[in-house]
């Protein structure tokens, strides 16, 4: 009896344990992963994309690399081509090869030297056309002279037109030439003529303070006058003056004169009191143009146009005549400058055969109511055209 109950009880144990087994076979299985597995699996998640970006930043990189090392190429082969090509060029003005590094860079550092000395020169053109003719450089017409006259505006015209006439009823020289020609001279005309004055009043001041050897004394007489190779040398000059035929006049000399400074000042400007100063001399003088009158009290800047006719008293001299303009300038208080040079008015040759270098006088004033005069006077009194 308990066997076959032993039995039973056995037999009924394994169906419960199959009955079991084919309920679990129809369920599916899940496994819960731990915390690290989980942080080691988002780890790994992280490195996948890193690397990724990456490979496809460096595979960027090398191909942008690529294409300009390709780019970096060419450019090279072209260079050397050029290079190449440069060996052969010729200069288009010369034919001659091309110049080198060293001899473009001086002639760059030339053309710059030549560039600022024409901008001097432009910017000191311009100044002395606002000066002389009261207008700004711009506003004026390249060339274009005054049919209403050769006066800037508050110029005295006191006496000019009987001296022109004068001049006209002149005898044996280009006189009307002269006179018709002055009528239209052009504002670029009287600039340059400025500028011509002003270079001949500091070629004064610096001669008169200068000494041997520029200046030697005569054996013959003791007098003083110009190294003719020591003054070419520092002042060139045209090629007309280098003619074997041309004589060069030169003197220098210092006395006290009992006269104020600025009396001699305004005997110097007026052409009739110049006559009376040196009447031995002198013969005749007229001023041609007044370019500008100067400051009132002092004629400082004053510069006129001249003619002048010199006749020494001797039968072996002939006379002499001179073009010229005259500057006066006051250095300080009390101390001027009268400078003289020859000017050509007609460009195709002086009317006379005499040529004025820069020469003339400094004044200087003295408490006692004398003036101390320091003049010379170089000159080519028979210049052969």
């Amino acid at each position: 009896m308990e066997l076959s109950m032993g039995n039973n009880g056995g037999a009924w144990g394994d169906e419960h344990e199959a009955a079991s087994n084919s309920r679990n076979k129809g369920k599916k299985a899940y496994h819960r992963h731990s915390y690290q597995q989980i942080q080691q699996l988002e780890k790994y998640k992280t490195s996948t994309i890193l690397l990724s970006r990456t490979t496809f930043h460096t595979q960027s990189e090398r191909a942008d690399n690529s294409v300009l090392r390709s780019e970096n190429e060419r450019i090279q082969c072209e260079n050397l081509a050029f290079r190449e090509a440069l060996k052969n060029v010729i200069c288009p003005a010369c034919g001659g090869p091309p110049f080198g590094e060293e001899e473009r860079q001086r002639s760059l550092l030339k053309l710059k030297m030549e560039n600022s000395r024409l901008k001097e020169e432009h910017e000191k053109v311009s100044a002395l056309l606002t000066k002389y003719i009261g207008k700004p450089f711009d506003s004026l017409t390249p060339g274009a002279g005054s049919s209403q006259g050769v006066l800037p505006t508050g110029a005295p015209n006191q006496g000019t037109t009987n001296h022109g006439n004068d001049l006209e009823r002149n005898p044996g020289s280009d006189n009307r030439k002269l006179v018709c020609r002055r009528r239209g001279i052009p504002d670029m005309e009287k600039a340059l003529m400025a500028e011509t004055a002003a270079s001949a009043a500091d070629e004064l001041v610096r001669l008169l303070r200068a000494n041997e050897p520029l200046w030697i004394k005569s054996p013959s007489d003791g007098r003083y006058i110009i190294d003719r190779v020591g003054y070419e040398k520092l002042y060139a000059r045209s090629g007309r003056f280098k003619s074997s035929n041309a004589r060069v006049e030169s003197s220098k000399d210092s006395a006290m004169v009992t006269m104020p400074g600025m009396d001699l000042v305004d005997m110097f400007l007026d052409p009739n009191k110049w006559i009376d100063l040196f009447p031995t001399i002198v013969t005749k003088a007229r001023t041609i143009l007044v370019l500008e009158a100067g400051m009132a009290g002092n004629r400082n800047g004053s510069l006129q146009m001249m003619y002048e006719q010199m006749h020494i008293l001797s039968p072996l001299v002939p006379r002499r005549e001179f073009y010229f303009l005259r500057l006066c300038q006051q250095l300080e208080p009390g101390q001027w400058v009268i400078a003289d040079i020859s000017y050509d008015f007609l460009k195709d040759g002086s009317p006379s055969r005499a040529w004025r270098l820069p020469s003339g006088c400094m004044i200087q004033d003295k408490p006692d109511g004398c003036s101390r005069v320091s003049n010379y006077c170089i000159s080519i009194p028979e210049m052969i055209k």
